[in-house]
């Protein structure tokens, strides 16, 4: 009973003060991960108050890093990698080895091991995914050509990590003393190549026709239970039957699902929680940092951030001027990579594991990393001030003038480019009969829909015919996001019991506010409350008979046509307070 209660209360209270601290952090326009490392260091042994379980902390935070692992190899692209691999391969390479060499050698300078000042050096040269997005969209940057090489950038870190998560434990393990270096890398090499080439070659297989049938049954907790036994499967088979990282069997499960059709409905579906781990798993970060320790040893954490502030950015914006980007694009580049993050601790949990890295050298990656999270979004937004100071300058500015090359390609993926067309304005969530002909009429209009829909025989049916079509939970962002709302002139919700309708006509309005939306309900009594939602027309199953049945009743008594449009717009007042039933196309033309 106790360790229940303690583990509970672990739980408890480190979500609570990772609520608290990551409310108030937003709040100040930084980024929430500030907050939850902070929450970490409220909870943590070096800070008075209430203390939490480390060892129960760390199991959590176990799951988060394969959670977030699998998040990250869910939504791994080659073609975004590939579209930028011309900046972005040397680019990450030789910003990771300047970054890994200075960590080291800072390491040496303050009296630490070459090993600690190598995975010290590692850490500290790869940036934070959550935070570069984030900071990218803030700034409406992400699908920009500076977007797109940051990303790319950050896969090629993420891969560049990865590798070294496999390597670490072969070369510095319990086992590491037995065998020589080419040995320990030889046997990596061997195991890494089985694991992928058994998950790709029977994961590639078995996962889909699994997820296929768990998705036949239309049970979403169902669903979402196969996705996370998927995950944890293959991350603990990965450590225990090849003795590879967990967070690289999980990323490698996260690419298999990311293939299939359920890539986009896992993520919206069976990973929500992946965030509750993740914030789990900062917090037990933060509990590492011991305030105490940074006063009386600055000088490691400030030589760090150094590091990360002046070096990284510099040798990033060296290499895409020298490659002949503008420079406002290399600015861009250099300050959304001046932060480190989740890979960094994921590295110095590793090294903390295999005894490498001691309490010290992880405090100061602790808090260079809550001050370049902090600061990195406020730099952001200096970049174009700083561009636009710098034009005015007479020899900077002829400097960058001389050196202002075409825009070399970066190409974003082709499905960035069909979300892009300019065809795709109208989105329809279902295709039921009602869906289908709204379809079909839009087509006969020169107005190519794209269908939301989550009946997986429909879904391959309509892909196997060329239509555009997302297969996932429209009462998710993600979804909605996926099928192009944002861009659209109009959203149908075409199917009668839509479920979380008022949802959808929410999250649609903060992606879209001009969007017209077109809601179909069964009863009359649900209009009210859509219109309020956002709604722009909503369409009753029973106002619909009642003017079909009308229509005929009075055709059998004899009733002109007059007299039959008379009483359909009288039922309709009563009905619909006077709206037009049927006015599909104009809206849709106006809109496009």
């Amino acid at each position: 009973m106790h360790g229940n209660l303690e583990l509970l209360l672990t739980l408890t209270g480190g979500l609570a003060a990772a609520l608290a601290f990551g409310y108030v952090t937003h709040r100040l326009g930084l980024s929430p991960i500030v907050g939850y490392l902070l929450a970490g260091i409220a909870v943590g042994p070096n800070t008075p108050g209430f203390i939490a379980n480390r060892e129960i902390a760390d199991q959590f935070a176990e799951v988060g890093v394969i959670l977030l692992m699998f998040g990250v190899g869910l939504h791994f692209h080659i073609d975004e990698l590939l579209a930028v691999r011309k900046i972005a391969l040397p680019g990450a390479i030789t910003q990771s080895l300047v970054a890994t060499a200075l960590g080291t050698a800072t390491v040496l300078l303050f009296d630490g091991e070459w090993e600690t000042g190598l995975v010290y050096g590692l850490a500290i040269s790869v940036a934070s995914t959550v935070v570069l997005i984030r900071v990218l969209v803030d700034n409406n940057d992400l699908h920009t050509s500076a977007g797109h090489i940051a990303v790319g950038w950050l896969v090629v870190e993420d891969l560049f990590t990865v590798v070294v998560l496999v390597l670490l434990p072969a070369f510095f393990g319990p086992e590491a003393q037995q065998i020589n270096w080419l040995a320990a890398l030889g046997l990596a090499v061997l195991k890494l190549s089985l694991l992928i080439a058994g998950v790709f070659l029977l994961g590639g297989r078995v996962i889909p026709w699994l997820l296929a049938r768990v998705a036949a049954t239309r049970s979403r907790e169902l669903f979402t239970l196969t996705v996370l036994v998927v995950a944890l499967g293959i991350a603990v088979g990965s450590a225990k039957f090849f003795g590879v990282s967990m967070a690289l069997g999980a990323f490698l499960a996260g690419m298999v699902v990311g293939r299939s059709d359920f890539s986009l409905r896992a993520a919206t579906e069976a990973l929500p929680m992946r965030d509750a781990f993740a914030v789990l798993f900062f917090v037990s970060v933060g509990m590492l940092f011991d305030p105490r320790g940074l006063l009386d040893a600055p000088g490691l954490a400030i030589a760090t951030l150094a590091i990360i502030l002046i070096a990284k950015p510099l040798a990033a914006l060296s290499i895409v001027l020298v490659l002949g980007y503008p420079a406002r694009v290399a600015v861009a580049v250099a300050v959304a990579l001046a932060q480190i993050g989740e890979f960094s601790f994921i590295l110095a949990a590793l090294g903390h594991q295999l005894g490498i890295v001691p309490d010290a050298v992880n405090n100061a990656l602790v808090a260079a990393a809550i001050l370049s999270i902090s600061v990195n979004p406020l730099l952001y937004r200096l970049v174009d001030p700083f561009c636009a100071w710098a034009e005015r300058q007479p020899r900077l500015g002829r400097w960058l003038r001389a050196r202002a090359h075409p825009l070399p390609h970066t190409g974003a993926s082709g499905h960035e480019d069909a979300m892009e067309s300019a065809k795709h304005q109208a989105v329809i969530v279902g295709y039921g009969p009602v869906g289908k002909t709204l379809s079909r009429l839009l087509r006969d209009n020169e107005i190519e829909p794209t269908i939301v829909e989550m009946n997986l025989e429909t879904m391959q049916r309509l892909r196997e015919e060329g239509v555009r079509v997302v297969y996932g939970d429209a009462t998710h962002v993600d979804t909605l996001r996926n099928a192009g709302v944002q861009r659209a002139g109009t959203l149908i919700l075409s199917a009668s019991a839509v479920q979380g309708a008022k949802e959808v006509i929410r999250l649609a309005r903060e992606l879209n506010p001009k969007i017209r939306l077109l809601v179909r309900t069964t009863y009359l009594r649900e209009r009210t409350a859509l219109e309020v939602a956002g709604a722009t027309d909503v369409f009753s199953g029973e106002g619909e008979v009642a003017l079909a049945m009308t229509e005929s009743i009075l055709s059998a008594l004899g009733a002109t046509a007059e007299q039959i449009e008379r009483e359909r717009e009288r039922i309709r007042n009563e009905l619909f307070g006077g709206r037009v039933a049927f006015r599909m196309l104009d809206p849709i033309e106006d809109s496009v």
